[in-house]
């Protein structure tokens, strides 16, 4: 891991700074409502733990994880579940918890997936949002960030399993 090859694009007390935000806003939505937050593996869960520990709201946690990616920097545009949810979701809030919203596909698919569970309600919170990959129409409930179109690792994001405890969000260059 050198670090020649990345660029910081948002750091450790921005991220800190606004899933704080994200919490108050999430938290006044949900008043008075118990939320079970299906956190996205691999990545997001360092997004999720941060903001479940800011959330003023009763919650319970779930995990999911999907592929589109593989080892490459591209979606594949094929979306698999590599491990599914282990209780029933129907009749409550969900609010899913995602690192990034690339193309859409990956989000667009679990969110068809979930809702046919048969949910209370299904939102969905992701920490980065790179809306000029997009290839489905897809627009997260709360985003934490709008990116631009590069390859970022760090805070749970990585590249081949690599960089994923970096504090902040670092943009990748693979051609340095």
């Amino acid at each position: 891991m050198k670090k020649s090859n990345r660029k910081l694009l948002l750091g450790e007390e921005e991220i800190a700074c606004r899933v704080a935000e994200l919490a108050a806003e999430i938290s006044a939505e949900y008043e008075g409502r118990k939320v079970l937050l299906v956190c996205v593996l691999k990545g997001a869960v360092v997004f999720a733990s941060d903001l479940m520990r800011r959330l003023k709201i009763p919650v319970e946690i779930d995990f999911i994880a999907v592929s589109s990616y593989g080892s490459d920097t591209a979606s594949s545009g094929v979306v698999r579940i590599l491990k599914d949810l282990d209780s029933s979701i129907q009749g409550k809030e969900i609010l899913i918890v995602e690192d990034i919203v690339d193309t859409g596909l990956t989000l667009d698919y679990l969110r068809k997936n979930l809702l046919s569970r048969k949910p209370k309600s299904l939102k969905v919170v992701t920490l980065l949002d790179k809306p000029a990959r997009r290839q489905v129409e897809f627009t997260p409930d709360y985003c934490g960030f709008e990116i631009p179109d590069h390859f970022v690792v760090g805070y749970g994001l990585d590249f081949n399993e690599d960089y994923r405890q970096l504090p902040g969000i670092h943009i990748l260059n693979l051609e340095f």
